[in-house]
């Protein structure tokens, strides 16, 4: 792609001397934001299920079970897509992969909306579930390690900013949505079709602002001042080849870290609104557990910055130790209030619980730099994010189908939960004693001068 368009080169986003290094954030804000877009595509779902028949459904429309799919691909593709390519996200730099996220992001969203106008949905699995799939890869990963590098004082907080944006990303992307199918919407279409189109093209031109903003630091470059932490057993100054990392215990040990604290999380997440409202009958009403799903939406986007702040202070390891000790006494806290009618107990036990699932995937970014340095970071973080595909397969059916079983076995729906809450709990029990057997990675895998992955290799921000 260089060859054609050589401004995507590396060599051309070296930053030049006197370079703000604070203009990086809003470069991965302006893709994270767009492509958090995921996390509000249930807003379209009803209105897709009524293309033909307009105000109801009619006999040809799609179901809501077949409509589901599209973000279950979705969700999927970018677990696959991060892992597949994310040693060419961090050869090739973040502009080239910033701008192939765009071209993904915007032309699954064009895919999609010709699906919508043949009444395809083949089509639309297509375009937003493999295509925008991969948008969703490549483009949460492309900022991940030159923040990192352009932040070594911060770590934490620098991967904190642009994760941020992927969980805020629904907050302007649900009413935007909303607003446009209402303006485009007639008579004869629910305005899903247009609303795609202006969508994809929006996204287009902000992760073009995005891709060309972004620059990486010169191989010498260090911020003013900067004195570098001293190497503990936890902070390695050495980095580990990305496939050599995935043979070590502390990517699989880190790997369920973050499976573990997702499922739990995420499958709180997706059922809020019902959970609320079955477990308070008569004090909960569906718009008072919609306010909850967006302030539930708020404490996601602000424990990605918040917790991955902290941990530049207590450490990555002791983080996820306060994710898993905390998140035990809040889960088992829930049916507590659910029994005693404590709606505000309940309400503070789902924000903690939503910020510290937020905070997971920001704060691992800066644990695999801990263990396995900066040079392979993103490609590592591309294959460590496996980990949230299964935990959105797994975190759902756990909720939902042992919630099924228990409604038709006779417990009351204000119960049904209680032991879906309980086996979280127990869940981050096993994260715990993940998390506690990491430790610093074994010399043998740091790679060496002759490694073969330094063959003709340029150094990280040099030109060539």
């Amino acid at each position: 792609m260089s060859s054609f368009l050589p401004f995507l080169d590396r060599s051309r986003t070296i930053a030049k001397p006197g370079f703000n290094r604070w203009l990086v954030p809003p470069a991965a804000l302006c893709v994270h934001l767009c492509i958090g877009q995921a996390y509000a595509f249930s807003v379209f779902n009803l209105p897709m299920t009524r293309l033909i028949g307009v105000s109801q459904s009619a006999p040809g429309d799609w179901k809501l079970t077949d409509l589901g799919w599209i973000f279950s691909i979705a969700m999927a593709v970018l677990g696959i897509s991060a892992a597949v390519f994310g040693r060419w996200v961090e050869e090739g730099g973040p502009r080239k992969a910033m701008f192939t996220a765009g071209l993904c992001w915007a032309g699954g969203f064009l895919i999609s909306a010709l699906g919508i106008y043949l009444h395809n949905l083949w089509i639309i699995y297509l375009g937003y579930g493999v295509i925008g799939g991969c948008a969703l890869g490549i483009g949460y990963i492309s900022p991940v390690s030159t923040l990192i590098k352009w932040f070594p004082d911060r770590p934490g907080m620098a991967t904190g900013m642009a994760i941020m944006g992927f969980g805020g990303g629904a907050l302007v992307a649900s009413p935007l949505s909303v607003w446009l199918m209402s303006k485009f919407a007639t008579s004869t279409h629910v305005g899903v079709f247009e609303t795609f189109i202006v969508m994809g093209c929006a996204y287009f031109v902000f992760m073009m602002v995005g891709a060309a903003i972004v620059r990486v630091p010169a191989a010498d470059w260090k911020p003013e001042g900067f004195v570098p932490p001293k190497q503990s057993k936890l902070i390695s100054r050495n980095d580990v080849y990305v496939y050599d990392a995935v043979k070590t215990p502390q990517f699989w040990l880190i790997w369920i870290v973050l499976f573990l604290n997702t499922t739990a999380g995420i499958g709180v997440l997706g059922q809020a609104s019902a959970m609320s409202q079955e477990m308070f009958p008569g004090h909960i009403t569906a718009i008072a557990a919609a306010g909850l799903v967006g302030l539930m939406s708020l404490f996601n986007m602000g424990g990605r910055f918040s917790w991955a702040s902290v941990s530049d202070y207590i450490g990555r390891k002791n983080t996820y130790f306060v994710f898993m000790t905390l998140g035990f006494i809040l889960y088992v806290t829930v049916p507590f209030a659910g029994a005693t009618g404590n709606v505000y107990l309940f309400v503070f036990c789902f924000l903690i619980i939503v910020s510290m699932y937020g905070g997971g995937f920001s704060t691992v970014p800066a644990y695999l730099k801990d263990m396995f340095g900066v040079r392979y970071v993103g490609a590592i973080h591309g294959i460590l994010l496996t980990a949230w595909s299964a935990a959105g397969i797994v975190g759902p059916v756990l909720i939902n189908y042992i919630r099924e079983y228990n409604v038709t076995h006779g417990v009351p729906k204000a119960q049904a939960y209680n032991t879906t809450m309980y086996i979280m709990a127990g869940l981050l029990v096993i994260g715990f004693i993940a998390n506690f057997f990491v430790r610093a990675v074994n010399s043998r895998y740091h790679m060496q001068a002759d490694h073969p992955a330094n063959a003709g290799a340029v150094p990280v921000g040099s030109a060539h």
